[in-house]
């Protein structure tokens, strides 16, 4: 461009801007959104424990402010004593209702916080009583669709229908509400949190992420990155991990680049080498040593391969893959603890355990005769998958649905079956037919606040190495090492790294570089 056409460009521009032609006013930002606390649904479990509970009003697309809006479930517990502001938890996931999971585990929060804090939770976009993927009218209609292709396939057969029914399933989900897919995405919930955190008058975030939330905070801190005033991540995700930097080509499952397909079979085998060091009445599957209680559980699992096991006591029916699945959920807890909200809480280890050795005992008697399935309920609010892949097959890359029996193969022949039930478990992405519209993949190195980043070193679904990265991923991180067993310190108690947090959000204070903490225990009471 000439300098004349250049002079003439500019004063064409300062003309329309004087004059208001030619150029319009950049479109108003989302309104935050009101909340009206009040007393929450009587017996549901925010009331109670006491919390409040509140609706949010946000945009579906915050790039269309004023187009369609969704709701938001939101509860708080109110501080005890001299308020320092709000402290957001997200428990994870993708697709954990914060609402809910909140009121049972608000006693595990570092002692102190609950008396400077409001605690706040929310139920992210999609998921739970905020407005919700749901692909079908109900969850026994969703679950006779899906049938047996809830546990992972064993034979090529089983792979073919798996991937087609996984197929189809997705397919339903865009038909019924494409829109609210295309926005169920961690970036979307990422501005529906900075919303919540002017809702409640706070100039800055406090934020505790766990698990997935790790990577649901790291976003909220490159995308508002002078909007943090403290933040702990907890069983940490690495955006590296989960977006993958060869977007939009990969060769590598979900599970496979955070590494929870090896992590959750090394732990397995933790847990059962502890068990095998106590006796029967500290851990029930224990076979007198760590050697023979591995045999006893390889023993199990060929038992399962020759057909599945009718479990009498709660008329169920085994499979090999469902009890894998059902064992690789049980690790991430790894001590017992319980809630007088939900009357219930967790076994933690020793429950998984007892599971076990209930199935060994278990003997194969006649199968009750079929029975013709019942008419359908009319349809009804539920918390389905979908909730979850709505936000990890929106967000992060996955290899091309061919590749997908090869890589499970490959992880069952380094890690044994449960392996193979994690790597299946990221297949329905594969096909999954909405990408999120509005992304975000980096950069995750703007945050300024310095952020306090901790996990156990036996993590079996966000394995170390993911806190690690997280650590060095950000602009401004401190690491904190918590030596011992199971998903999150969180739900794994320590009371050094409880501490730490403390100091960190009342004081901002940080822990020194290379701290290292411990549990307060081990599982079984055994020899860490």
């Amino acid at each position: 461009m000439t300098r004349a056409l250049l002079v003439t460009a500019v004063a064409t521009l300062l003309a329309a801007v004087l004059t208001g032609t030619g150029w319009a006013a950049p479109p108003p930002g989302p309104l935050v959104p009101p909340l009206a606390w009040g007393k929450c649904e009587k017996d549901s479990p925010p009331a109670q424990a006491g919390f409040q509970c509140a609706t949010a009003t946000v945009p579906l697309d915050h790039r269309d402010p004023r187009g369609r809006t969704i709701t938001l479930a939101v509860t708080r517990k109110p501080a005890t004593g001299p308020k320092i502001g709000s402290l957001f938890l997200n428990p994870g996931g993708p697709g954990g209702t914060g609402t809910g999971q909140i009121s049972a585990w608000i006693r595990l929060l570092p002692a102190g916080l609950q008396d400077r804090f409001d605690v706040v939770s929310w139920d992210p976009r999609g998921v739970g009583e905020s407005t919700p993927v749901q692909c079908f009218d109900s969850q026994e209609a969703e679950g006779r669709f899906l049938g047996d292709s809830a546990d992972y396939p064993t034979t090529p057969g089983q792979a073919a229908a798996y991937v087609d029914t996984w197929r189809r399933f997705g397919q339903a989900c865009a038909a019924r509400d494409r829109a609210l897919l295309e926005h169920a995405n961690t970036a979307d919930t990422a501005r529906d949190l900075d919303l919540l955190r002017q809702a409640v008058g706070d100039a800055k975030l406090n934020y505790i992420g766990l698990s997935y939330g790790t990577f649901l905070g790291a976003t909220y801190a490159n995308l508002f990155p002078d909007k943090v005033r403290a933040m702990v991540l907890d069983g940490n995700l690495a955006p590296s991990a989960w977006t993958d930097r060869n977007l939009p080509v990969t060769t590598r499952s979900i599970s496979m680049r955070i590494g929870s397909d090896t992590a959750a079979s090394s732990v397995l085998g933790d847990l059962l080498r502890l068990c095998g060091q106590v006796d029967a009445s500290r851990c029930a599957f224990s076979a007198g040593s760590p050697q023979a209680t591995v045999d006893r559980w390889n023993q199990l699992l060929a038992r399962l391969a020759n057909g599945p096991i009718w479990y009498a006591p709660r008329s169920e029916l085994i499979t090999g893959p469902g009890l894998v699945s059902r064992i690789s959920n049980g690790l991430d807890i790894a001590f017992p603890f319980t809630s007088p909200v939900t009357n219930g809480g967790s076994a933690g280890w020793a429950g998984v355990a007892a599971g076990m050795k209930a199935i060994w005992d278990a003997r194969d008697v006649p199968l009750p005769p079929d029975t013709p399935d019942g008419p359908l309920p009319p349809p009804s609010s539920y918390d389905g998958p979908e909730q979850g892949y709505a936000v990890s097959c929106g967000d992060a890359a996955v290899p091309p649905v061919g590749l997908f029996g090869a890589l499970a193969r490959n992880s069952e022949a380094r890690n044994g079956p449960i392996g193979a039930n994690a790597v299946w478990g990221d297949e329905p992405c594969s096909t999954w037919p909405v990408r999120a519209a509005d992304p975000y993949r980096g950069p995750f190195n703007r945050n300024q606040a310095p952020i306090l980043v901790l996990g156990p070193t036996r993590d079996p679904s966000t394995p170390f190495q993911n806190s690690v990265l997280m650590s060095t991923e950000l602009r401004n991180a401190r690491l904190l090492t918590v030596v011992g067993y199971g998903h999150t310190a969180f739900l794994n108690p320590s009371r050094c790294a409880a501490d730490a947090q403390r100091a960190y959000f009342v004081d901002g204070t940080l822990p020194r570089p290379g701290t290292v903490c411990r549990q307060d225990a081990t599982p079984f009471g055994a020899s860490p």
